[in-house]
This record gives C-alpha cells, sequence and structure tokens, in this order.
C-alpha cells in the first residue's frame, strides 16, 4: 500500500468516527497481534499477546511482528490475517467510538443538547445526539406527561447521566427535571448566566407549572423583571420551548415569613405565623384571596410547599387546608372543617349552600303566588254575580221609562 493510500485510510477513519489517529493506529495494532496469535494456534503454536510487539509503519502501512527482538513475521501473513484484523479492528474501532462519546457526554452531563426523536419504543424515546451516531434515551419517568411525541421531532434535552446496562453504555436524558428549566432560563437571560440574577429555589410539576424564587446580586438589577425580559418576551420563549408550562417567579428573601407569602403569589398574604419546633407556617388571606393561595386542586399552594420547604397551613372561610394531608394525599373532611387543598371539596360546599338558598328562594316565591292569587280568584265570583244582577236590570229599563211618559200626559 502506498504511503499516501495509507494515510488516507486512516485519516478517513478517524475523521468518521471522530476520534484520534493515534487510536486508530493502536486499534490495528491490536488487531495485527490478535491475527497472529490466531495464525500461530492453527499450526500448534501458543502464543501470548504479551510476548509479541507489532511494528507498524505509520507512513508506508508496512508490518512487523516482532518477538524478543527478533522479526517473526510468517510469510503471507498479510493475506492470511486480513480478514481477521479487518473484524478485531472494527470491534476495537467502535469500543474507542463509544469511549470517546462516553466521556464527550460525561462533560456534559446537567447541560442542554439538542437531539432528534427517531425511535419510540414501550414508552421509551430515543433521540439521535448529531454525533458519532450517539443515542440518547429518556425513559417514561424522564418525559413529560402532557408532551406527544412523534419521529423526527427535534426536541431539546437535559443530560442527566451516563449509564452502564447490558446493552451497554446509555445516555439519559430528561425533560422533566426542574434542571431542565434552569439551565433554559441560563441560555436565555444573561444577568442569570453571568450569575448576577441566582435561582434560589425552584419546584416544578412537569408539564403542568413551575414556582421559581430569584434573588440578585445587585440592588439596580431587578431579577423578576430580568427572567421576565420586555413585554415577557424572554418567559414566554421558555414557555413555547415548555409547550405552554405555566412559570411563576417570585422574588427570595431571606425574611422567611415573607418568602412564604411571595412564594403563595399570585394571591395576597395578610399574615404568616411560624412555628420552627415543627417547621409549619400557618398563613392567613382574604376570602377573596383563598381559591388564589390554594390553587387549582391545591398546586399552589403545594408548590409553594416545594419551594419555601416549609409544611403551610392556610387559614380561610372554608377553614384551615394543611400542605402536609396534600402531600399524604389525603382528601375530604367535614362541614366545618376541610382537609387538603382542594377545589372540589370548596366547590362541593358551594353548591350545596347555593342549593339551600335557590330552595329557600323558590319556598318564598311560592308563598307569594299564592298570596297574590288568592284575591284575584275571590274577585272573579263576585264580578260573574255581578254580571248576573245587572243583566235584570236593563230588561226593566223600559218599564221605567214608560211610567214617567203616563204620569205626564196625567199633568197635561
Amino acid at each position: 500500500m502506498a504511503m499516501s493510500e495509507f494515510n488516507a485510510a486512516i485519516s478517513q477513519v478517524a475523521a468518521e468516527k471522530g476520534i484520534p489517529v493515534e487510536s486508530v493506529l493502536e486499534s490495528v495494532k491490536s488487531a495485527l497481534a490478535t491475527a497472529y496469535k490466531k495464525d500461530r494456534k492453527e499450526i500448534g503454536e501458543t502464543v501470548e499477546l504479551e510476548e509479541i510487539m507489532v511494528d507498524l509503519n505509520s507512513e508506508t502501512g508496512e508490518v512487523r511482528i516482532l518477538k524478543d527482538g527478533m522479526d517473526v513475521t510468517p510469510s503471507g501473513f498479510g493475506r492470511i490475517a486480513a480478514q481477521t484484523a479487518k473484524q478485531v479492528m472494527v470491534q476495537k474501532i467502535r469500543e474507542t467510538e463509544k469511549d470517546v462519546v462516553t466521556t464527550e457526554f460525561r462533560e456534559k452531563i446537567g447541560q442542554i443538547v439538542p437531539g432528534t426523536v427517531f425511535r419510540m419504543e414501550r414508552g421509551t424515546v430515543t433521540l439521535d445526539m448529531g454525533k458519532n451516531r450517539s443515542q440518547g434515551v429518556m425513559p417514561k419517568s424522564e418525559q413529560v406527561p402532557t408532551e406527544m411525541y412523534r419521529i423526527n421531532q427535534r426536541l431539546k434535552v437535559l443530560v442527566k447521566d451516563i449509564q452502564d446496562t447490558p446493552r451497554g453504555t446509555e445516555i439519559i436524558v430528561s425533560r422533566s427535571d426542574p434542571k431542565f428549566v434552569i439551565k433554559l432560563f441560563e441560555q436565555e437571560v444573561p444577568e442569570i448566566a453571568s450569575e448576577t440574577v441566582v435561582i434560589e429555589a425552584i419546584a416544578r410539576e412537569a408539564g403542568s407549572r413551575t414556582k421559581m424564587a430569584v434573588s440578585s446580586k445587585d440592588e439596580k438589577v431587578d431579577p423578576v423583571g430580568s427572567c421576565v425580559g420586555q413585554k415577557g418576551v424572554r418567559v414566554q420563549s421558555i414557555i413555547a420551548e415548555l409547550f405552554g408550562e405555566k412559570i411563576d417567579i417570585v422574588p427570595y428573601s431571606n425574611i422567611t415569613e415573607k418568602f412564604i407569602a411571595s412564594s403563595l403569589s399570585p394571591a395576597k398574604v395578610t399574615a404568616v405565623d411560624l412555628n420552627k419546633e415543627e417547621n409549619r407556617a400557618t398563613v392567613t388571606v382574604p376570602e377573596d384571596q383563598q381559591s388564589l393561595a390554594i390553587g387549582k386542586e391545591g398546586q399552589n399552594a403545594r408548590l409553594a410547599n416545594k419551594l419555601t420547604k416549609w409544611k403551610i397551613d392556610i387559614k380561610g372561610i372554608a377553614g384551615v387546608f394543611s400542605s402536609e394531608d396534600v402531600e399524604k394525599g389525603l382528601v375530604g373532611g367535614t362541614s366545618e372543617k376541610v382537609v387538603g387543598f382542594w377545589d372540589a371539596e370548596i366547590k362541593k360546599a358551594n353548591k350545596a349552600e347555593e342549593k339551600k338558598k335557590k330552595k329557600e328562594e323558590k319556598a318564598t316565591k311560592v308563598k307569594e303566588e299564592v298570596v297574590e292569587e288568592s284575591p284575584v280568584e275571590v274577585i272573579e265570583t263576585p264580578v260573574e254575580k255581578a254580571e248576573v244582577v245587572v243583566e235584570e236590570p236593563i230588561k226593566e229599563e223600559p218599564k221605567e221609562t214608560k211610567e214617567p211618559e203616563v204620569v205626564v200626559e196625567e199633568k197635561k
């Protein structure tokens, strides 16, 4: 093989696989050593790989097998070992390629990378990461329940971990992890990337809502405004990437009462009482703010609980709502006290009151109608009698007219 052809072949393999030329040459040497051992075994000679050394000229491609410093290359070795060397070389290159990919993505753990969906099987989504045919695996637990994936769909994913499995090394990616939202904000908000604005805490229910607390190291920089952007441009681009997931951004405070109050945004809190022994906070809100503080199915209060890491009880007209019971999944309660942040329970109570009010209103209307209808009926009967009485004197009128005529004639 001419020097140019050999170098071109090695360089092409290295470029296609994205691995160094030195790694390709080492793979070729290992393949040739294995081929020599197999060739010697066929004639009954036992050779250990440690006993031999392969001398490969990187310029000409010439190969020599050395044992104890002596050239023991058999005649026709190139023809005999060509196929075996090719197979072993391909295997070694694949292993080196995987090692390179694993090392590269191990450095990208916790970062966002693009990918294309090319296979969906048994709830697991496999993505083409675009380099060296690397594949990212997104299990069901790392997917967003409300998102529907399709073949050839381009997605941004978070490199969460690299795991060794019986099928080989797998790159685990995620879209449901809260860190995915943090990294999206780092890409979109320069103040976060420069660490002027810091994300202090985050709580997420993937596909539904995210609540995030931010602070600023510079008094002149508004942390919430920086994340929202002018006319909401920054946060809207992140919401679009999350396919409409709602994001609440609240200011962080070292004062626990203030932080808990802001965590229940958009509801306005009137008072916060802390029980540090039980790590519990009792929050008082106005009647018209209670539904906002609780949120749909208790979501707002539940996220506030995860964000502040305090057990939050909300006082309102419907009773006391405990975040601890929500975490345990307890639902229900008596008419005096409703347990859990559940709008359904409040709606049931409100519907019952509305039904009672409607029944009372109907009852009063019926009474009024009865009172109004009764005199009408009484009036109708005398009217009929009056008509009968009136008809009789009308017939007698001609008699009355005749009588005065007779009297007038007698006067004349």
